[in-house]
């Protein structure tokens, strides 16, 4: 087996055993102009949000909690796939290195190619009472968010656009000093423009992570961690990348009974 499709199967390997222990800034312009269109979406503050075990391609909203022994045992089976190794350096990385930011041309992933950039697709998805510039249906100008990363409600506007920004849950420089540095061009824009890689959080939150892994930095909301670890899992089995033994070991703490 290729060392591609081994990755694939052990990512597949991982959810199918997750999935049984459960049982079951801005792309675009138009800054300031007039609002229409009212969209609809979801988030913990409402009910809706979804368990990173029961959303293992990244597309329906929100980051639930992981609470249940069950799903804890879920969590801790699936970061148990994780390979580990020393984060190498970080010499050459550049952001430009995994394409121009929030393209929709990164195909492989959902919702690329429907005609709005990654950034608007993640405000759409997550946000609720969402709002679109006049005569668009793509660029978000204000709405509601629950950012899972602090448990904190924002309301949201594009004048104001860096109080809410896109996380790259394992972060781009975290992947080059792990193993995509040698990868082709087209699996970085995957992985920068993954939906399940991606989370609009708070802006400081997301700031003050920086490129850090697991045993750096953890969600300051501390009912979410577990359910971080396990979305940094399913992140890293997809794309094949290790994790430092460090980082394995926190994320798998987060998920005790």
């Amino acid at each position: 087996m290729s060392h591609k499709g081994a990755g694939s199967a052990r990512f597949f390997r991982a959810v199918a055993v997750a999935a049984a222990a459960v049982f079951l800034v801005s792309g675009c312009e138009g800054l300031g102009e007039e609002e229409s269109s009212t969209g609809s979406g979801a988030a913990a503050a409402d009910g809706r949000a979804v368990s990173p075990l029961k959303n293992a391609d990244g597309t329906k909203p929100g980051l639930a909690p992981v609470t249940t022994d069950a799903d804890k045992a879920a969590a801790r089976r699936l970061i148990e796939e994780l390979s580990t190794k020393g984060r190498g350096p970080k010499t050459g990385y550049g952001r430009d290195k995994f394409g121009y930011a929030w393209m929709d041309t990164a195909d492989g992933v959902p919702l690329a190619r429907n005609g709005c950039d990654t950034r608007n697709d993640l405000l759409k998805l997550h946000g609720r009472n969402v709002r679109f510039r006049a005569g668009s249906g793509c660029v978000v100008v204000s709405m509601d968010l629950y950012d899972p990363y602090t448990g904190k409600d924002i309301a949201w506007k594009k004048a104001k656009a860096t109080e809410v920004q896109i996380d790259h849950v394992v972060p781009l420089s975290y992947a080059w000093q792990m193993g995509a540095a040698r990868w082709g061009k087209d699996k970085r824009q995957r992985l920068a423009n993954d939906v399940l890689n991606l989370l609009p959080v708070s802006g400081s939150a997301n700031s003050a992570k920086r490129d850090a892994g697991p045993a750096s930095w953890l969600p300051p909301n501390k009912t979410i961690r577990c359910s971080y670890a396990v979305r940094f899992a399913q992140v890293a089995l997809r794309y094949d990348l290790a994790v430092t033994t460090a980082d394995k070991a926190m994320m798998l703490q987060q998920c005790q009974d």
